[in-house]
């Protein structure tokens, strides 16, 4: 990252400052206060989803305008890099490296611990906000594959899967069904596997070796010419799924209406407890 940020003129770099939870769900007053030099600060509810509704789920997918008025915003010019961060660990972030990707901008990366690896290098922070002259940048929708609820009751439907592998990636309590703190119905979409996002998360917010998540993964299902869907409460936390998944070389879908869309249509059908397979670790949920 120091690297990126050096004056040597290697790299066009745009750094976007995505803090967001759910108790805080605007992070500006963070940005600030103290962020990475140069960065453009992100509001994840505001320029990364569109509008809420229960038949679009809580974070539906911004109109892709939307988002590329918002990435000229923040200075972006075709070709540029994108660098996201967040103080999370990446789950807020991933959704900006997640939705830049599907508009079509190809480097795009995650800081990996974000603030607090910036601070672990010596990084210093800059106050106030910054002013950047607008950018150029082209989007265009599809450069991520995208799953709608159509697709998820059809892999729902498949016995054990059959060649497919859907991931929910809330915390383990919410999957079973004995949590629900958000959403209409608890449980989960019937046939998918608990893989709780947080542990793509060593103890200091970075994400874990290559080796770890391969073996996660596969012990929920994911292997070679497996079709990998991930979805998570609203489509945020699921992005940074993909994103480990990416890491090490899987390809998955996202389903943005996720949780908060499916389980606000009674006649989905819902599951509870940890059928098929038990969740890899009963993590916190940011909650989103």
């Amino acid at each position: 990252m120091q690297d990126l940020l050096g004056s040597d003129g290697a790299a066009r770099l745009v750094v976007l400052d995505v803090r967001w939870s759910l108790a805080e769900p605007d992070g500006r007053r963070f940005y600030i206060a103290g962020h990475i030099p140069g960065a453009q600060y992100v509001d994840l509810d505001g320029d990364l989803s569109g509008p809420p509704a229960p038949e679009a789920g809580r974070h539906p997918l911004p109109e892709v305008a939307d988002l590329e008025a918002a990435a000229r915003r923040w200075g972006i010019d075709d070709g540029d890099t994108v660098v996201v961060y967040d103080d999370s660990g990446g789950t807020a972030a991933a959704r900006a490296w997640w939705l830049l990707r599907w508009g079509g901008i190809a480097d795009v990366r995650i800081l990996d611990g974000g603030l607090a690896a910036w601070h672990g290098i010596g990084g210093i922070l800059e106050d106030g906000a910054v002013g950047v002259d607008p950018g150029g940048v082209r989007l265009s929708a599809g450069g991520m594959p995208v799953a709608d609820a159509a697709r998820v009751a059809e892999l729902a439907d498949r016995p054990d899967g059959a060649g497919a592998v859907l991931l929910d990636a809330r915390a383990a309590e919410r999957y079973s069904g004995a949590n629900e703190p958000i959403d209409p119905r608890a449980g989960h979409i019937p046939g998918a596997r608990s893989a709780p996002t947080d542990a793509n998360l060593t103890e200091d917010l970075t994400f874990r070796p290559a080796e770890q998540l391969r073996e996660r993964f596969a012990l929920a299902g994911v292997a070679p010419d497996v079709e990998v869907v991930v979805y998570c409460g609203s489509g945020v936390t699921a992005a940074h799924e993909v994103a480990a998944l990416a890491s090490i070389g899987v390809p998955a879908t996202l389903y943005p209406g996720s949780w908060s869309q499916w389980s606000a249509d009674s006649d989905r059908p819902v599951a509870t407890g940890f059928d098929p397979v038990p969740p890899s670790a009963a993590t916190p949920d940011p909650g989103e």
